[in-house]
């Protein structure tokens, strides 16, 4: 759908402006998140990048993002919460409230390049449990593995 939508917006832009090509670089990128414990962090992730970029001061400056849905209980037909987001409160304001604060303090510069190598290679992002069951699930690889050749990989046999 993203990918459809992507193509459509590409045209249209193509034809408003007189041009051709393409209008980003690469692929989408994606990957799968484990629910419970990592979700909201990929959420904050998201959310907190303008601030990141230097965009915004805050992110509730961003008409873009979803920040303002979760945070200030700003209604909208697109957006439904999470199971995970309404574990935060009882109420819709308890919720927004408790997610404003968890977004007040930064994930740490480690969370932030793990999110980001999840995203970039395709891999899944939650515990070694999840990863361990989302590989015999789907018979794909969702560890990095370690660059380089292995050890010793010119020594005759």
């Amino acid at each position: 759908m993203v990918q459809s939508l992507g193509r459509q917006y590409v045209r249209y832009f193509n034809g408003q402006s007189q041009r051709t090509g393409t209008l980003w670089e690469g692929r989408y990128r994606s990957c799968l998140v484990q629910p419970d414990g990592f979700l909201l962090e990929v959420y904050r992730y998201i959310e907190m990048n303008p601030v990141r970029d230097a965009l915004v001061s805050n992110p509730a400056e961003y008409s873009w993002s979803s920040y303002q849905i979760n945070a200030s209980s700003k209604p909208s037909a697109l957006c439904k919460p999470h199971a995970e987001y309404l574990k935060l409160g009882k109420t819709k304001a308890e919720c927004a409230e408790n997610y404003k604060l968890k977004c007040e303090i930064s994930l740490d510069e480690k969370r932030i390049e793990e999110i980001r190598k999840s995203i970039n290679k395709g891999l899944a992002f939650g515990d070694e449990e999840f990863k361990i069951e989302v590989e015999e699930l789907t018979g794909r690889r969702q560890r990095a593995l370690k660059s380089g050749r292995p050890f010793g990989w010119r020594k005759e046999k």
